[in-house]
């Protein structure tokens, strides 16, 4: 077994947002309202017409690779995270296509805001079994598109973007992948979904049924409740089975869903806040997008230091949710 590790990010918005006061303007809510419940002060929308997830998953990737003047034909395979593909076939192969990585592999992976925490475990087994060289994990996702824009409870959440980072097999002693938790309960699938609508166009020749996608479908409180109490657990059980202690965790990125699910997480954790990474207030919630986005970000910043200890958790929709540890490495 070889080791993984991390050698670049990068990350693309939306050139425009959407405001509290805006949404505020088309249902019954205010900036102060959604900013004391959420956390969130704006969210970046893509709007144009002719423009979908992969214009932000290929300008994150593109960004990532120029980080270490890489180029793209070194890539053996994409994973894209995503629940909002332009095609239901799967997008990851116009990434591939659009990059130059013409001797990658590409897939799609579908786990909603879990998307890029089961993405990069999924990326570093291939890593660490020798199957791979070089992945491009990207998660990106344009909830925008299936937002209802009347619905309070949800259009005040959600945003776009993308997030990307390339990861390298490396020795034992370079690893940065120390160890995970993955957990699905299906029971409670219908607490977040975009749902399959039947019945809307019928053959009778044929007396087939066809349909198409809803809006997405939120039970808020319950979602609260299922992220923290148990992505708690799944931190502990990662941190206990590497022997590792709360107090020597560095950084807490958690999937950017709600401040308050952040700060309750934490609080359980007995972590200080200042160890929290948060973008929420300008980004809100990007699903698969909104880890990678973060990372970045504060990578960007140069906040992460060398051999600084990064929890790393992801939850959402199916109901998935999972932890990954990292041990950073310049």
């Amino acid at each position: 077994m070889q080791g993984a590790r991390i050698l670049a990010t990068g990350s693309a918005v939306p050139d425009s947002s959407i405001s509290n006061k805006q949404i505020s303007s088309i249902v019954e809510t205010s900036d102060d309202w959604i900013a004391t419940r959420t956390g969130i002060k704006e969210r970046k929308i893509l709007t144009g017409l002719d423009q979908s997830v992969i214009d932000l998953a290929v300008s994150a990737s593109i960004s990532a690779l120029n980080k270490i003047s890489m180029n793209p034909a070194k890539i053996d395979l994409i994973i894209l995270a995503t629940s909002s593909p332009n095609d239901l076939f799967g997008s990851a192969s116009q990434i591939q296509y659009m990059i130059g990585a013409k001797n990658a592999v590409a897939f799609d992976l579908t786990a909603a805001c879990s998307g890029f925490v089961i993405a990069i475990i999924t990326a570093s087994q291939f890593l660490q079994n020798g199957s791979y060289r070089n992945i491009l994990v990207v998660g990106a996702d344009v909830l925008s598109k299936w937002v209802d824009w009347s619905d309070r409870s949800t259009c005040i959440l959600f945003g776009d973007g993308a997030g990307a980072v390339i990861l390298q097999s490396c020795s034992k002693e370079e690893n940065q992948f120390l160890g995970f938790n993955l957990n699905t309960n299906g029971k409670y699938c219908n607490y977040l979904s975009i749902p399959y609508k039947e019945n809307q166009y019928y053959n009778d020749v044929l007396n087939v049924y066809q349909g198409t996608f809803n809006h997405i479908k939120m039970n808020g409180k319950e979602v609260y409740k299922f992220a923290v109490s148990q992505v708690p657990l799944s931190i502990m059980k990662c941190l206990n089975d590497l022997k590792i202690s709360v107090d020597d965790i560095d950084w807490l990125l958690l999937h950017q869903a709600n401040e308050r699910i952040l700060t309750a997480v934490a609080d359980k954790l007995c972590i200080e806040y200042k160890k929290v990474i948060s973008n929420l207030a300008e980004y809100g919630n990007t699903s698969a997008a909104s880890i990678p986005l973060a990372l970045d970000e504060v990578l960007n910043q140069r906040k992460i230091m060398n051999n600084d200890i990064i929890v790393i958790s992801g939850f959402g929709a199916g109901l998935t949710w999972g932890t990954v540890i990292i041990k950073w490495q310049n």
